[in-house]
């Protein structure tokens, strides 16, 4: 900022929890105070902005909504607090602005979803001309990361402890490979496309943790690979994209051919669906050190300069229903002990349930005591594709709950 003139800011104080840890950078001690206690920077009144980096809900929640009470500017990372406190937020701010003889207060959001990307930007001002009708996004490095490594042939557990011994994964990883990291992502970005609030507890949302190499072998016959997506469409109902809106969080059959394909390593990658646009897509790095601060600076320049969204969700709408029960054409894998009739009872249990089969794929069986097929569907709900596969497990066949994920198609 102050290289270009445009604007100027300094950092007068930063909060941590241990002062006198050793950093890799310099502090210019006349300028910027270490400090311990995050009330020294609320109760500042010479402080105009505020950037929560901490991460969690509970401290950093304190400290973002006291910051706001105060009427500062916030700037946060935090996904997780923005999901969840999504309408205490947008109604804080509201309010706070709603008196134009008081100084305004912005919040930023831009590191929050998919690192060094622009997409909350993007959402907030190029698509004002526009209609949304689906975001489909890769935003979980960690898990992209360790799919591609599956895609090479690698098992799931040596992944894992890969990716925690390259720091891309946590001791405990359940916030990404369960997918709860993507779905307080997908709402957020649901939010700015559709002005409508999803409750994070009501997104369905698969993880990758029973994904295999098997899976991969299959996807590979197919011409695809699997990605971790979450997304956020408007059904159709009388006619193109006119239904509810369906968020959701799992596993994706992706044709090798697709824009979400091309993310790699720990990229991420966002295709957005409009009407004026057709599909646009969006990627780059979608965590790590620099990427993170790239948009959490961005964010502070635009506050400073003016250029900062005086709402942080600028679309507000009542007029479209949820409906999580989402419609795709589905994989299911089902593990079972060969024998005869199998086929012939899979098909019959479809029936029942109103699923459609697609297609029937089987690998050439090598142990007849633990073997694998795939079954794919016609487009269907949700809610039939998981009963289907709650009754195949009662089945005296199966060796264990199939798996079953949505497939990107045109079937």
């Amino acid at each position: 900022m102050n290289r270009l003139k445009s604007s100027s800011a300094a950092i007068t104080k930063i909060c941590v929890r241990d002062a006198n840890k050793p950093r890799d950078f310099q502090i210019d001690s006349s300028i910027t105070q270490v400090v311990t206690d995050v009330s020294s920077i609320i109760n500042d009144d010479s402080i105009d902005l505020v950037v929560e980096v901490a991460g969690g809900t509970t401290f950093a929640k304190d400290a973002v909504f006291n910051a706001l009470k105060r009427r500062k500017s916030v700037v946060t990372a935090n996904k997780a607090l923005i999901a969840e406190h999504l309408e205490e937020i947008i109604t804080l701010v509201g309010e706070l602005n709603a008196d134009k003889n008081k100084k305004a207060v912005k919040f930023g959001y831009e590191a929050s979803v998919c690192g060094g990307i622009p997409i909350i930007h993007t959402l907030q001002s190029s698509y004002k001309g526009d209609i949304i009708n689906e975001i489909a996004g890769i935003c979980n490095g960690t898990t992209n990361f360790m799919l591609g490594k599956m895609e090479e042939g690698a098992d799931y557990d040596d992944v894992l402890k890969e990716a925690q011994e390259l720091g891309y994964a946590e001791a405990d990883p359940t916030a990404d490979v369960a997918g709860h990291d993507v779905r307080a992502k997908i709402a957020i970005l649901a939010k700015l496309a559709f002005g409508i609030t999803v409750p994070i507890d009501t997104i369905p949302c698969i993880g990758i943790t029973e994904i295999s190499v098997v899976d991969f072998a299959y996807a590979k016959s197919m011409g695809c690979t699997i990605k971790l997506v979450g997304t956020a469409v408007r059904q159709s109902e009388f006619g193109e994209h006119d239904g509810a809106l369906s968020v959701y969080v799992s596993p994706k059959l992706v044709p090798l051919d697709h824009l979400l394909a091309s993310a790699t390593g720990c990229g991420n990658a966002v295709a957005v669906d409009s009407a004026n646009l057709g599909t646009a897509s969006f990627t780059g790095p979608g965590a790590g050190r620099y990427a993170t601060a790239n948009s959490v600076v961005a964010d502070v320049m635009r506050v400073v300069n003016g250029t900062c969204p005086s709402s942080p969700f600028p679309i507000v709408s009542n007029s479209i229903d949820i409906d999580n029960d989402f419609e795709s054409a589905f994989y299911i894998r089902i593990s079972f002990q060969d024998g005869l009739g199998i086929i012939r009872s899979v098909g019959e249990l479809a029936e029942s349930q109103g699923v459609s089969i697609h297609s029937i794929l089987q690998q050439p069986i090598t142990d007849r005591m633990a073997a694998d097929t795939v079954v794919t569907t016609e487009a269907c709900k949700y809610s039939q594709v998981k009963a289907l596969c709650e009754l195949i497990e009662k089945e005296d066949f199966a060796l264990s709950a199939p798996i079953f994920f949505p497939m990107i198609s045109d079937y």
